[in-house]
């Protein structure tokens, strides 16, 4: 095959996930190193200079639209309406990460949006709530950690949770329960807090371990 047909063939080979990721001119002044805004606007992920508001780079998936994008540990992790959550880099858009899919959340989030599912928790782990379950990823790789399913009868409520210090609180209501304070979930970086649970390591190898994460390895929780 001669070089261009080698070329249009490789032009030709669809894109992984939809991705159309475009970084744009940025202004002498503006340094690569700083991490700029966030938002959504339409069908694309926008980082944007804070102080002209022109957009760094752009980040669309074909067919589909972003509900929300937060930062988190040098990455701008966005959720999309067919339930897929994608972390790119954030100071200058030079790649989209990896690519993480929620199964059978998009006709939720088409009846409900994104509001209240995308949580850091501490510096290196991202919540991902939805009503049948809490998945926390590790930010650096989006490797999943652990999960926590709802009770039987019961849902979670991304859009009524709140942090508290290092805790999330998540609502859990019940078709029946007796005890207000089963439906109040609180989690952190390493899962559901309880008295006697076990830590897990979120570290990628390599990375420094805390006496507090002393142990790795994926868990996925009980529903209790």
């Amino acid at each position: 095959m001669t070089a261009p047909l080698l070329a249009t063939a490789h032009q030709a080979r669809p894109v992984p996930y939809g991705d159309r990721l475009t970084v744009h001119a940025v202004h002498a002044r503006v340094e690569h190193a700083t991490r700029p805004p966030l938002r959504t606007r339409g069908a694309v992920v926008e980082a944007y200079d804070g102080g002209s508001g022109r957009p760094r780079w752009t980040y669309a998936r074909e067919g589909r639209r972003p509900l929300v994008v937060i930062p988190a540990r040098g990455d701008a992790i966005a959720l999309w309406d067919d339930g897929m959550v994608t972390a790119t880099v954030r100071a200058d858009g030079s790649a989209v990460r990896w690519h993480r899919g929620l199964p059978g959340a998009a006709p939720w989030l088409a009846a409900h949006g994104g509001a209240g599912v995308l949580w850091t928790l501490g510096p290196r782990m991202l919540a991902v709530v939805t009503p049948q379950r809490v998945a926390a990823y590790r930010i650096a790789d989006g490797d999943l950690r652990w999960v926590l399913p709802a009770r039987r009868g019961c849902a979670f409520e991304p859009a009524r949770a709140v942090r508290n210090g290092a805790a999330l609180l998540i609502a859990q209501p019940c078709a029946a329960t007796d005890e207000w304070t089963g439906e109040i979930v609180a989690v952190d970086d390493v899962g559901r807090i309880t008295p006697d649970r076990t830590p897990l390591g979120n570290e990628r190898r390599g990375e420094r371990h805390s006496a507090e994460h002393a142990h790795a390895g994926k868990v996925v929780a009980r529903p209790r």
